[in-house]
């Protein structure tokens, strides 16, 4: 992996966990320091984040972690509800529904144990586990496209509603009637259950949000 890609992930990791928090400045020799590579890679690095619309150029200021707000929440959801519900029966119309019998039962797991979701860092991965699988199934490169960029937005926004095991545990049944009406090949059902699941989503980061304590580097 080239140096700007490792210093590009790092960042980008940092500013989704919020320890790099919204108007963070991203200075290159600060940076450059502290991730080990010369300022060249970090420069580059910082653009991408630009285009990704994880930071912004600020007159004045250099380079910081662009602001996220829950006021541009629900247009956030409105366009995930379109791409995932397509995404969704489009995944159960194609010939990979038999990938998804396993994740149901893995899903299900999670709710008889869900003592493991005190750690959510591997119930979050297997989430993404199931994006990845949908996306493939669904076989749009445009869908996929354009929910792997909101997704990193959500993620985000998501981190200003605290881990709450109860809500996890729903949402880990939620995810298993998705994946179960995929692997019936039931396109409607797949929809509607990915809808159910997004508005209980968004309903949970509505009463639950907060600033997350981070830190400015």
């Amino acid at each position: 992996m080239r140096a700007s890609e490792r210093a590009y992930v790092a960042l980008r990791r940092d500013i989704l966990n919020w320890d790099l928090p919204p108007g963070s400045v991203l200075a290159e020799v600060e940076l450059s320091e502290r991730l080990g590579v010369s300022r060249t890679p970090v420069r580059e690095a910082v653009a991408k984040l630009v285009a990704d619309g994880l930071a912004d150029a600020q007159r004045g200021r250099g380079t910081v972690v662009s602001d996220v707000s829950l006021d541009d929440l629900e247009d956030m959801f409105v366009l995930r509800r379109v791409l995932e519900t397509e995404s969704a029966r489009l995944a159960a119309i194609s010939d990979q529904t038999h990938r998804f019998a396993p994740l149901a039962d893995r899903f299900r797991g999670v709710v008889q144990h869900s003592e493991t979701l005190e750690e959510p860092g591997p119930y979050y991965q297997l989430i993404n586990t199931m994006d990845e699988l949908i996306d493939e199934a669904a076989g749009n490169s445009y869908l996929s496209s354009a929910l792997t960029n909101l997704r990193v937005h959500l993620a985000r926004v998501r981190r200003m509603a605290k881990d709450d095991r109860a809500r996890l545990a729903a949402s880990a049944v939620e995810h298993s009637r998705i994946a179960e009406a995929i692997a019936k090949q039931d396109p409607l059902l797949a929809s509607a259950a990915t809808t159910m699941h997004l508005q209980a989503s968004l309903d949970h980061i509505l009463t639950h949000a907060e600033t997350p304590k981070g830190r400015h580097d």
